[in-house]
């Protein structure tokens, strides 16, 4: 069975996030775990969790949350008639990272599926929003950020796969993405930002090895041209191919991803993408 968390503030966005994943997931089993994490003050609870507990503002929180997690339970229930779907409903006092990272790990969580917050979508994911969080915190679970104005689709179709070719890919390290595109048999779009003819030894086994494990894949190379940026080369990769439903990464230390964070963040480019975004940790 597929384990999903899907994070919760009962915001327009993240029941977009929601509905997506059951979207995608149809006709799949699958467990659903709807989370909403609360805290009390701005910088979350005291450290005397004890006393804090006692507190009548706490109570209060801890009542709000769990009434609003049993009113989107009731709407889930309501739209999702699939048989293969199971929900349960998790209310946490804790930081938001805190309360998703304990769950993946402790109900093997297959994937954290959560809306990102303005009309710009993903350029949200890289300015400190709490989808960077998680993405950039909680590195054992992919992640799909879902951009709240995303129109959300009953299948997947082409999957454009950013890589800079800079780490030997094993199978297990591609099965979240793997697993989406055989659900929908998706192409992926190997899409590398550079010269190809300036590949490395070391680059040039990566591109290799990464075309054996997607044999039993649709799946095609992108070259794009030298000099662009990596978010203004997938960009446009999107906005010319409407086909085009998710981006995925694969995070590395030292690597693409964090060339990726460096352009959005610090020199605050824009990544405007509006369709999904996936993001799978190497794990090292």
């Amino acid at each position: 069975m597929t384990r999903i968390v899907l994070p919760t503030d009962f915001s327009k966005n993240a029941w977009n996030a929601i509905i997506y994943a059951f979207s995608i997931f149809k006709d799949v089993e699958c467990e659903f775990l709807i989370l909403n994490a609360y805290q009390v003050g701005a910088s979350g609870l005291t450290t005397k969790m004890g006393s804090a507990n006692d507190t009548r503002l706490f109570r209060l929180m801890k009542e709000q949350s769990e009434r609003e997690l049993q009113e989107v339970l009731e709407k889930v229930v309501e739209i999702d008639t699939d048989p293969k779907h199971h929900f349960k409903t998790l209310s946490v006092a804790d930081h938001l990272v805190n309360a998703i990272g304990k769950t993946v790990y402790n109900k093997e969580i297959d994937y954290i599926i959560m809306g990102t917050k303005g009309a710009t979508g993903l350029k949200e994911v890289f300015m400190g929003s709490n989808t960077y969080k998680i993405i950039n915190e909680i590195d054992f679970c992919p992640v799909i950020a879902v951009p709240e104005e995303y129109n959300v689709k009953d299948s997947i179709g082409d999957i454009v796969l950013a890589t800079g070719y800079e780490h030997v890919f094993e199978t297990y390290e591609l099965h979240p993405l793997l697993k989406l595109t055989q659900l929908y048999n998706s192409e992926i779009w190997v899409t590398y930002a550079g010269n190809p003819e300036e590949l490395t030894p070391q680059q040039i086994e990566s591109k290799s090895t990464l075309e054996k494990h997607l044999k039993d894949t649709r799946y095609k190379f992108l070259e794009v041209e030298k000099g662009s940026s990596i978010q203004s080369s997938i960009q446009k990769t999107v906005e010319e191919h409407k086909g085009v439903d998710m981006v995925a990464m694969i995070n590395y230390a030292h690597g693409f991803f964090e060339k990726l964070t460096r352009e959005a963040v610090i020199k605050k480019v824009s990544f405007n993408t509006q369709v999904p975004f996936l993001v799978v940790h190497l794990f090292e």
